[in-house]
């Protein structure tokens, strides 16, 4: 869990709170706080309170979205910290098209995790 750089906070159309998040999906702020520590979100902290915050991207209508905690395992073992998994989810890929944060919320993880995967190598 680490501040973000504006830049890359710049890139997030929105964030979520844990609190938020919790309250959204009907769970206690606990478990969506152990989703942060396993890895399965990042969690940044900004703002002037320096809450964390999850972007909001990352949070479907009733669970976290679909190929989120697999492609965030992938950018890990590649070696990228939190921010950098952000600026890489949220930065535009023409070839996608959009983002990949989008193409995961349009269900098109696979790609994504392809593209992850290319990463290592």
């Amino acid at each position: 869990m680490t501040e973000i750089d504006p830049k890359i906070d710049a890139l997030v159309p929105s964030w979520l709170t844990l609190p938020d998040i919790a309250e959204r999906l009907d769970l206690e702020v606990t478990r969506v706080r152990q989703w942060v520590k396993d890895g399965q979100l990042i969690a940044i902290r900004r703002g002037e309170n320096r809450a964390l915050h999850v972007p909001a991207d990352f949070i479907g209508e009733d669970r976290i979205v679909k190929g989120l905690s697999g492609t965030l395992t992938l950018l890990r073992d590649d070696g990228f910290s939190d921010e950098e998994m952000i600026e890489w989810l949220f930065t535009p890929d023409d070839t996608l098209p959009g983002t990949p944060a989008q193409a995961l919320s349009e269900n098109r993880g696979t790609e994504v995790k392809r593209r992850a995967q290319a990463l290592a190598v």
